[in-house]
């Protein structure tokens, strides 16, 4: 039983330190598990990518995406990230959106484009092979 005090009165000292954002403790037996409660720092606004041929992509939403492209092959989120990936015999595309430093709509910032080996592709060159007619 002391063992178990001590373990926790540590667990709550260490989370003490733990900066302001706050932490959780629960757990019965040996095992305390420590979940932070707080938020999360701000992200930094993300870096948009400019070039060339991108400019139908670049600043798009996921639905304008779908417009353009047609159901995406896969749709992966996380926390407030997300990649959609189409893919065709030229290319696989994938697309990242982050919402604006402000808030609001996640927006396309980055493309990526390779082959089914995983050689680059030119992206401006996939993005018009897999546009919808």
């Amino acid at each position: 039983m002391r063992r178990n005090q001590a373990v926790l009165v540590t667990t709550l000292l260490l989370a003490a330190c733990g900066g302001g954002t706050g932490a959780q403790i629960s757990g019965t037996g040996k095992a305390a598990t420590i979940r932070s409660v707080g938020h999360p720092p701000p992200r930094p606004a993300a870096q948009i990518q400019t070039a060339p041929g991108l400019e139908s992509v670049i600043g798009a939403d996921a639905q304008q995406l779908s417009r353009l492209f047609g159901p995406p092959r896969l749709d992966i989120r996380e926390e407030d990230a997300r990649k959609l990936q189409w893919s065709g015999s030229a290319c696989i595309l994938d697309v990242f959106l982050y919402p604006p430093a402000q808030g609001g709509r996640q927006t396309a910032t980055y493309v990526d484009a390779r082959r089914g080996d995983g050689r680059d592709v030119d992206r401006a060159a996939c993005i018009a092979a897999l546009k919808k007619p």
